[in-house]
Order: C-alpha cells, then structure tokens, then sequence
C-alpha cells in the first residue's frame, strides 16, 4: 500500500544526487536524511503510538531507489520517539516516557536542482 498522505515544504540532498549510482549512495543519502532538522519531515503525521515529536535524534533506513522520468524516487523507514502530551498540570498522570515511532517516506530528489519532495507513505 503506498497511497500518498501529506507532503512537507521543499528540501534540497545535493550530496545523496551526486553519488547516485555509485557504491557510496546509500550512505550519503542515510547521512543527509538524518542531519535533516525534523520539522522538515512529516514525522508528526506519521506518529501511530505518541502524539508528539521529540527532540531526539532520528534514524534513516534506506528500503530502496530508483530513476523515474528525472527522479530519484528513494523509500526510506524513519525511526523516531514520540511522547504522550499531556496538559502538564501538577497531577497530571500522563507519564512522559518517550515510545519508539516508525514511518516510511518517500524522498523525490529532482535529478537537475537536487530539490527534494518528501511524502508521508501509508505503510
């Protein structure tokens, strides 16, 4: 199932577009995804257990890319944590443990500018 859900502002991997098709792709698009601030990713859309985004470092699995009509079309799976907001009053019994979220995006790198659409996958 890869029905598109929601699409986030423009981004730009010049470095993952420069080693496509070479041995060193893989790891230079892993690098550029995950230094990537994460309001640029649609990772609050993607949360299935919390209900917000931390800030905590995420995680890129590359599941797989190819070439389409002057596209870099790359399935990546995004791990992140997430917390259960509550109202913050004093006895709030909300904890604030953080819990493991996990989202599949597609990044489309344009093959000319290195301008990058990401797209939330229903996966």
């Amino acid at each position: 199932m890869s029905e598109q859900m929601t699409e986030q502002p423009m981004i730009r991997l010049p470095n993952s577009l420069n080693a496509w098709g070479t041995p060193a792709f893989e790891a230079a698009l892993k690098q550029e995804i995950e230094q990537l601030d994460a309001w640029q990713l649609p990772l609050q859309q993607g949360l299935s257990a919390s209900s917000h985004v931390t800030e905590r470092p995420f995680q890129a699995m590359i599941i797989g890319a190819s070439e389409d009509a002057g596209l870099l079309r790359v399935k990546a799976g995004i791990f992140y944590t997430g917390v259960i907001a509550g109202c913050s009053c004093a006895d709030d019994p909300t904890p604030v443990n953080e819990l493991n979220e996990y989202c599949v995006l597609q990044f489309d790198i344009d093959t000319m500018t290195a301008e990058t659409t990401v797209t939330l996958l229903a996966e």
